[in-house]
C-alpha cells in the first residue's frame, strides 16, 4: 500500500538545519495583493457614485437661477386724457425687432414700382414728368394744389386746361384777356402762336401773383387722376407685407406670448437670458383718438425679473390701419 506523501516546504536555519515554513507566511504576498485589489474596487465604486451625482438633473431652484423673466404693464393715454390699461390684448416676445423683421419681409414683398405705373398711364408726357418729379399720382386734395406751381399750370397740358376752365371767366379779377384769335390759327399761324405764347406768359404771371387761383382745378382732373387705382395696388402690397412679416415673426423669432389682464399687466416666465423685443402683431392698442403699438427692446438676465412699463412715451407709430382693440 502506497503511503500518502506530503511535501512540506523547508527553509534552512541559521545553524544549517532545515526548518519548516509556516503556511500563512507562504501566502503573505497574496494577502497584500488581495488588499490592493479591494482598495481599487473601492476607489472605482466611489468614482461611479460621484459621477452619478453629477449626472442627476439639477434641482429646480438651480435651473431657475439660469433663466429670467419679464413683467410688464401697458397703458395708453388719449389726447388730453388719463392713461388707461391695455386690457386682454396679446403681446408677443420676439428675438428680433419687429421693424427689422418687416424690413426682412420687404425683401420678399417689395413695394410696387411707381415709375413703371406712371409709364403705363394714358396722359401727356408733361404730366408723367410732373408725377415722377413729385413722386405722386395724386391729382386732388390740399397737398396737390399746394404743390402745383405757376410753371406747372402753364406747362402741363392737363393742368392748363383745368385751370383755364375754372378761371377764364373771372376777367374782372384781373385775369388776363387773350389777344389771339382762333381764325388766325390757319391763316396767320406765326402771329397766332406768338400771341398765344404771350398770353400763356401772362397767365403764368397771374398764377404767381394769385396762387389761390389754383384751388379747385382738381374737379376737372378727375378723368386723369389714377390715384384710386394706385392706392389699391399699394394697399394690396401692404397686406401681403403685413402677412409676410407676421409669418416670419411667429415662425422664426417668437419666444413667448401672453395676454394682459384687466390691469394691463403681463408676464413672460422662464426665459433664456438675452435680448428680446416686446410688441404686438397685426393689432394696435386704442384709447380715444390714440392708436399705438410697441417694439420695445428688453434684456433678460439670469435669475432676474425685468420690469417694463409700456406707454405713449415708448410706443412707435403704427405702420397702417390694423385690427384694433379697445383697452
Amino acid at each position: 500500500m502506497n503511503a500518502l506523501s506530503i511535501d512540506v516546504p523547508l527553509d534552512t536555519c541559521s545553524n544549517g538545519n532545515p526548518a519548516v515554513r509556516n503556511r500563512s507566511q507562504s501566502h503573505r504576498g497574496g494577502v497584500h495583493f488581495a488588499r490592493g485589489a479591494m482598495k481599487m474596487r473601492l476607489y472605482v465604486r466611489s468614482a461611479v457614485v460621484v459621477l452619478g451625482f453629477l449626472l442627476v438633473p439639477a434641482p429646480g431652484w438651480l435651473a431657475a437661477q439660469s433663466t429670467g423673466s419679464i413683467e410688464f404693464t401697458a397703458q395708453v393715454a388719449p389726447t388730453d386724457g388719463r392713461p388707461e390699461p391695455v386690457r386682454q390684448l396679446t403681446f408677443y416676445l420676439l428675438r428680433k425687432s419687429l421693424d427689422d423683421i418687416r424690413q426682412q419681409a420687404l425683401q420678399l414683398e417689395p413695394p410696387p414700382d411707381l415709375d413703371k405705373f406712371i409709364d403705363g398711364l394714358t396722359v401727356s408726357p408733361k404730366l408723367k414728368a410732373w408725377m415722377r418729379k413729385n413722386h405722386t399720382v395724386q391729382l386732388s386734395g390740399t397737398d396737390f394744389t399746394k404743390s402745383v406751381t405757376a410753371d406747372d399750370v402753364v406747362d402741363v397740358p392737363e393742368f392748363y386746361d383745368a385751370y383755364m376752365l375754372r378761371n377764364s371767366g373771372y376777367e374782372g379779377t384781373g385775369f388776363p384777356k387773350p389777344k389771339f384769335k382762333l381764325k388766325d390759327q390757319a391763316s396767320k399761324p406765326e402771329k397766332f402762336n406768338e400771341a398765344k405764347a404771350e398770353y400763356k406768359e401772362a397767365v403764368r404771371k397771374f398764377v404767381r401773383t394769385t396762387p389761390e387761383s389754383v384751388q379747385g382745378i382738381e374737379g376737372d382732373l378727375i378723368q386723369f387722376d389714377p390715384s384710386v387705382r394706385w392706392d389699391q395696388i399699394a394697399a394690396e402690397q401692404r397686406s401681403r407685407l403685413d402677412k409676410r412679416a407676421l409669418e416670419l415673426a411667429q415662425t422664426r423669432y417668437l419666444a413667448a406670448q401672453t395676454d394682459t389682464n384687466l390691469d394691463g399687466r403681463g408676464f413672460f416666465p422662464g426665459l433664456t437670458p438675452g435680448s428680446y423685443w416686446i410688441g404686438m402683431l397685426g393689432r394696435q392698442a386704442v384709447s380715444g383718438d390714440v392708436r399705438l403699438r410697441w417694439d420695445f427692446p428688453v434684456t433678460v438676465r439670469p435669475g432676474e425679473s425685468t420690469r417694463v412699463e409700456l406707454s405713449n412715451l415708448n410706443a412707435v407709430k403704427p405702420y397702417s390701419a390694423a385690427q384694433n382693440s379697445n383697452p
